[in-house]
């Protein structure tokens, strides 16, 4: 793997009660970082989870098992027809039939078929590699900071793409592949909310490879406090901003 080659300490001053979390798909094993525990049987979504709590990195790896469907979507195994059928979020009750779940998977994103054996988590003091995707848990008023970082310099919209289920994709997978930032609330989706894995007052930032070194810049350049005291203090600041610009174009004239 790359090593780091990029400063993210900028995340450490939004001070975050868990930290954000490194992921690195590979075809190889990762040298020098242990695996997950054997005896561990969880979720893809709940390895982030357990990233930020954990002392250091570790890789899961197709040998191991995995609770939920993860592993199809990084390509580790293929999808049973009847899963595939939709009948699973037709009988847990989360659609209506089983054929509105499986109008889903032509929406969803896959590695391809054996091109990931090993996926690496670390936390943010941990990171030793250059991340394919960083995924950041936060509450609104920080995730804020991050979503105008990713505008700060472009104008790009903010954009949430996800599904009640699967959402596993939608933060590791789809921003690897498109390229594009994705946010997500946990507690839309079924496997993070029933795990309850980051409480009902938190925003899942991840941001891909493609985008990383321009939001760190951006954090590091821009404004974090663009509030104001009281609407008030905003009303104010926007009508001076209005007469100077009414000036300036009158000046041009």
């Amino acid at each position: 793997m790359r090593k780091l080659s990029q400063d993210l300490s900028v995340f450490r001053r939004l001070e975050l009660e868990v930290p954000p979390v490194g992921v690195k798909f590979s075809f190889l094993k990762p040298e020098g970082i242990a695996p997950l525990g054997d005896e561990s049987n969880i979720a893809l979504c709940e390895m982030v989870s357990r990233a930020q709590k954990a002392e250091d990195a570790f890789y899961f790896s197709r040998h191991h098992k995995e609770r939920c469907v993860g592993k199809i979507f990084l390509g580790m195994q293929d999808m049973e027809p009847f899963a595939e059928s939709g009948m699973i979020g037709e009988r847990l009750g989360i659609f209506q039939e089983a054929r509105a779940n499986q109008n889903l998977y032509q929406h969803i994103y896959t590695m391809g078929r054996g091109t990931v054996n090993y996926v690496t988590f670390a936390k943010l003091d941990k990171i030793t590699f250059d991340p394919d995707v960083l995924v950041v848990t936060a509450p609104p008023a920080k995730a804020e900071i991050i979503m105008r970082a990713y505008t700060y310099a472009t104008g790009q919209l903010y954009t949430s793409t996800a599904t009640p289920v699967m959402g596993c994709t939608w933060f590791l997978i789809y921003p690897y592949k498109t390229g594009k930032l994705n946010y997500i609330i946990p507690e839309f989706v079924e496997g993070p909310r029933s795990k309850t894995l980051w409480g009902d007052n938190n925003i899942l930032v991840s941001i891909p490879y493609q985008v990383l070194p321009d939001i760190v810049r951006n954090m590091n350049e821009m404004d974090w406090d663009v509030s104001y005291e009281s609407a008030e203090a905003h009303d104010a600041r926007f009508e001076k901003i209005l007469e100077q610009l009414l000036k300036e174009s009158a000046d041009e004239l």
